[in-house]
């Protein structure tokens, strides 16, 4: 079966606690600060892969994880950074945020990752505070969480040229002719549900063929598997738009099909077309040919008269596609496994961490502070602790969110809610 959508759940691993310590060496009564910082956690990955060709293993498992950072150790030991976690995919690859359907990466060639949950980094330990002025901090950092996220796989078929047509047009009887490629054949709509590859040599030429399923009206909007049949039209650089000779209309299943592709994207009906009429060894075939092709000829150009089954015509069409693939080999490539697109331009899409920004809001129980540095800093503040207390106050004074709460009408004994955690909001007197 071949798979080429998926969700998966990722996260990273968490950055391990820094440790307050001291040195406890024998006539060295008042050692300093010698606790260890937190490793980093491992980051998750993903990567194309050379024995990757479907979404398959991602139909059996959807949680990923990658091993939390180390914590840190007396005697200055800091902890083992956790391993980073690789995900192998197949080329053609696109990642997407489940959440906000960002694009974070287009994965198109060997070897080319994207990270998708960046691992927490490690607490610092009570050695990392220590200074000229506080040269026996009792302070020290939890590791810092790891990034976690859902994420959409899809895959995009790579292929240097795709055919295109109605159902029982033909096509996968003409990739079974012209390759080693094997696609399920039979005389009845829809046979094949997924796209079959196949490689085709054409004199000192190969290009890697695509047999699209079956196009329909409505495609666009997602008629039949329209949606899931068309991404994968992208990706290819020429299409062999191949028709039924037996259609009552094959003139209008041409039109039809461009339309469908224009709907979906404009782009899709630029792209170089060659038309062929199939099952020109039947004799009804035969006899309407020239007036098809009058009528075919005025909205696709040449129309190359084929018999998939018979192989007749086939080879001047295969000629037909080498020298349009010639023609566009100096164009932009749409990721094909060829010498032309091997040069395209790595496309992963980086997007910049949000800045400091938090939202105070009144709730039954008190104020909830929402914001992923604000979170962060309470995560990693050890709660129990004096002086992490006290820079943790230090921290959100500087960040605004002190005041923020004080606009907002914090009072004393109130509880301010931040992530997991719960604090009371008490006023200092002053003297």
């Amino acid at each position: 079966m071949f798979y080429d959508r998926a969700k998966v759940f990722v996260k990273a691993g968490s950055g391990g606690n820094g440790l307050v310590s001291f040195r406890r060496e024998k006539y060295v009564p008042r050692g300093g600060p010698d606790g260890g910082n937190g490793g980093q956690g491992g980051s998750v990955y993903i990567e194309v892969a050379e024995d990757q060709d479907t979404l398959v293993r991602f139909k059996r498992r959807v949680h990923f994880s990658a091993p939390n950072g180390g914590h840190g150790g007396s005697n200055d030991r800091h902890g083992a950074d956790g391993q980073d976690l690789v995900l192998s995919v197949p080329p053609g690859t696109l990642v997407r945020d489940a959440e906000t359907e960002d694009l974070l990466a287009d994965l198109e060639r060997l070897g080319q990752r994207v990270q998708v949950a960046r691992g927490g980094r490690g607490g610092r330990g009570n050695a990392s505070f220590a200074t000229s002025t506080r040269q026996a901090p009792h302070l020290a950092e939890r590791g810092e969480p790891g990034q976690e996220r859902w994420l959409i796989l899809d895959l995009k078929i790579i292929a240097d040229v795709g055919i295109i047509g109605y159902p029982n047009a033909g096509k996968s009887t003409l990739l079974a002719a012209v390759s080693r490629a094997r696609p399920k054949i039979a005389a009845y709509p829809f046979t094949t549900l997924t796209p079959n590859l196949g490689v085709v040599t054409v004199g000192e030429t190969g290009f890697v063929l695509a047999d699209i399923p079956g196009l329909i009206e409505g495609a666009s909007q997602g008629a039949g598997l329209g949606l899931d049949f068309l991404r994968h039209v992208e990706r290819t650089r020429v299409l062999i738009h191949l028709l039924d000779g037996l259609s009552e209309d094959p003139v209008n299943e041409w039109l039809t099909i461009n339309h469908e592709l224009a709907e979906y994207s404009p782009a899709l009906a630029e792209k170089p077309q060659i038309t062929a009429l199939n099952k020109m060894d039947l004799p009804d075939v035969q006899a309407r040919w020239e007036q098809v092709r009058e009528q075919l000829t005025q909205q696709a150009g040449p129309v190359y008269p084929i018999s998939a089954a018979t192989r007749q015509g086939v080879t001047d069409l295969l000629w037909a596609v080498v020298r349009q693939l010639e023609q566009t080999a100096t164009q932009p490539a749409p990721s094909a496994p060829s010498a032309a697109s091997a040069a395209s331009e790595v496309r992963v899409y980086r997007h910049t961490p949000p800045p400091d920004e938090f939202t105070v809001t009144r709730e039954e129980s008190g104020y909830r502070v929402r914001g992923e540095t604000v979170e962060r800093l309470v995560f990693m503040t050890h709660l129990n602790q004096d002086e992490a207390i006290l820079r943790l106050h230090q921290q959100l004074a500087r960040l605004g969110v002190l005041a923020a709460l004080e606009t907002a009408g914090v009072q004393e004994g109130d509880m301010v809610y931040i992530g997991d955690a719960a604090l009371e909001w008490i006023v200092e007197a002053t003297s």
